[in-house]
Parts: structure tokens; C-alpha cells; sequence
């Protein structure tokens, strides 16, 4: 077994070197519209689904440091880097090209505060949008668009 050096940085399990993944909450009717929004909206399949439920998304939580049991963000990992809140909202619409990328004109709002506008969604999300009793299981069409489709 070799040795890693310090400033080399260790993927998250389940992933390889080009994946982009989006963890969501899988029994948020929110997170879940987000998730059919990027299948609608990905033409290149650039992104791939994590449910945070799953094993893989579990994971890829406790390789962050996030807890596995609450879930307060959606996160975008992009090979050995996470984004969470609205950092990786953002990420992610400006990979999905116009109109979604203008989106990105709201970096010129301080981070704190656009997290701030993102946790009062987040936080309250149960709530203003519901939750399913279940995991969703993703349909035959969405083949491919979950991480644990590798």
C-alpha cells in the first residue's frame, strides 16, 4: 500500500476522477423536483443524482465530515471538492448553459447572505414543498443519471 502525500487529495468513495455528483435529499419533493430539473436540463449527462440516503450518498457525507442523519444542504461534488449551499447551486446552473447560467449574476451578493436566503428554503423545506414516506425510486428513462449506475 502506498503512502498519499499531504497535499494529495483523496476522491470520495464511489466516485472517479470526472464525475460530477449533486447529493440531494431523496424524500424532499423539492430536492426530488431539483433532480428532475438537472435530467431535464443536463443535455451533455455532465451531472450525476446521489440520494443522500443512499449508500453511496452516506458515503460521500461521512467523507465530508457532513452528518449522515440531518440533512441541511444539497452538495455538489466535483472530483476531491464540495460545495454546499448556495455555492453549489451555482456551480452547478452554470454548467447547464444559458438561460440558467445568468443565474451566476446573483456572486456579486456576499456568500453569507446568499446562504442566508438558501437556509431559509432549506431549513424550511419540509414544510413549504413536503416530503415523500420514501426514497423515490428513479424511473427506467433516468438509466445512467445516478451515481450507483456506474
Amino acid at each position: 500500500m502506498t503512502e498519499q502525500s499531504p497535499t494529495e487529495l483523496q476522491l470520495p468513495p464511489y466516485m472517479e476522477k470526472h464525475d460530477k455528483v449533486i447529493l440531494f435529499d431523496g424524500v424532499c419533493k423539492l430536492c426530488n423536483g431539483w433532480a428532475n430539473f438537472i435530467i431535464s436540463h443536463d443535455k451533455t449527462r455532465q451531472f450525476k443524482l446521489c440520494s443522500v440516503q443512499s449508500e453511496q450518498g452516506q458515503a460521500i457525507l461521512e467523507h465530508f465530515g457532513y452528518p449522515r442523519s440531518f440533512y441541511e444542504t444539497m452538495l455538489y461534488v466535483e472530483g476531491e471538492q464540495c460545495f454546499e449551499k448556495s455555492d453549489a447551486f451555482l456551480n452547478i446552473v452554470a454548467q447547464l448553459g444559458y438561460p440558467w447560467k445568468a443565474l451566476n449574476l446573483f456572486r456579486i451578493l456576499p456568500a453569507v447572505l446568499r446562504d442566508w436566503l438558501y437556509d431559509r428554503i432549506a431549513l424550511n423545506r419540509y414544510k413549504l414543498f413536503g416530503k415523500y414516506d420514501y426514497c423515490r425510486l428513479p424511473s427506467p428513462d433516468y438509466q445512467g443519471r445516478f451515481l450507483d449506475d456506474h
